[in-house]
């Protein structure tokens, strides 16, 4: 399994040269000049010629290109030119708010679209299962702005209950950190839950299926001992692909809520550098993104062998 997760691993380096080459060509499609957005809107020509040259933006962009793929070798994304600090630095200061906001979602997401899904299957055809669907269908189909939007008016403005926007460090208050991400987390929890919801109603509809479910009914066992011993260890491997999937949905989302709770996080960081033309900060930040995918699919991929002794790799 060793050999597997580096040969991975070693598959992942094309991906990730792919995804910065094609975020260097897009950011620099995009209309724009950044000399000129830092330079400001009263910068005469040669303000914002010296701007370009300062930032290397005069040269040509295969050199340019070439630049950023030799400094990222050594671990150097560059310096932002919006912030004036390096780029790493300025991501790690924004992955821990982006990390526990998308650890809370699916901590509301795992038990609750788990567990409705497979209450859903066990009454199937029944008015519970029709419920729970219908409850799942309407989670995956309302805009997450929208469902922002309304939690804030009603929950914040409303009642009171939750800060509207804002972020409270974990060093300062756990308590209130978890409060200030809480509103954040939900809204982007609901489209996950729905979606697990779904997906582990189809796969315990699956098992509950098959041969060996039917001969241990016929055997006596209790329902229960048939769902808790046999059916679940099933369910969980397919479970575990839809659970990948979430973090991925978890990560992308974040960019939307995070601009929408004023949270600090790196989906705020990539919208302000889009926004400011500040092309160290993205692709320093897309790069660290999708290395963070790859390595969520590597550990599915490897979870599968603890969950199911079958599955071996070469």
């Amino acid at each position: 399994m060793l050999a597997y997760a580096f040969r991975r691993l070693s598959h992942a380096l094309p991906v990730l040269l792919v995804v910065s080459l094609i975020t260097f060509a897009l950011i620099h499609l995009v209309p724009g000049d950044a000399a000129q957005v830092i330079a400001g809107p009263d910068a005469t020509r040669a303000q914002v010629a010296d701007v370009r040259a300062a930032l290397g933006l005069d040269q040509p962009l295969t050199t340019q290109l070439a630049l950023w793929y030799w400094r990222a070798l050594h671990g150097n994304f560059g310096d932002s030119f919006m912030l004036g600090r390096p780029v790493l630095q300025a991501i790690g200061e924004r992955v821990p708010v982006t990390v526990l906001l998308s650890l809370y979602s699916l901590a509301i997401t795992l038990p609750v679209g788990v567990i409705a899904g497979i209450v859903a299957a066990t009454q199937h055809n029944r008015w519970l299962d029709s419920t729970v669907m219908a409850v799942a269908l309407l989670g995956v189909s309302v805009p997450g702005f929208w469902l922002s939007i309304m939690g804030m008016l009603l929950f914040s403005v409303d009642l009171g209950w939750l800060p509207a926007t804002g972020y409270v460090p974990a060093s300062e208050s756990l308590f209130q950190c978890l409060r200030s991400l809480t509103l954040p987390a939900v809204s982007l929890a609901v489209f996950q839950i729905g979606y697990l919801a779904r997906m582990t109603r189809a796969t315990t509809l699956e098992v509950l299926r098959q041969d060996f479910i039917r001969t241990a009914r016929a055997e006596g066992v209790a329902e229960w001992k048939i769902l808790a011993k046999h059916a679940l260890k099933n369910v969980a491997t397919p479970v575990l692909t839809a659970i990948g999937i979430i973090v991925a949905v978890a990560l992308a989302g974040a960019v939307v809520i995070e601009q929408i709770f004023a949270l600090p996080g790196l989906g705020r960081l990539v919208v302000e550098g889009i926004l400011r033309r500040d092309y160290p900060v993205i692709q320093g930040s897309l790069l660290v993104v999708a290395g963070t995918l790859v390595l969520i699919n590597l550990a599915v991929d490897l979870l599968y062998a603890a969950l199911d002794p079958r599955v071996r790799y070469e």
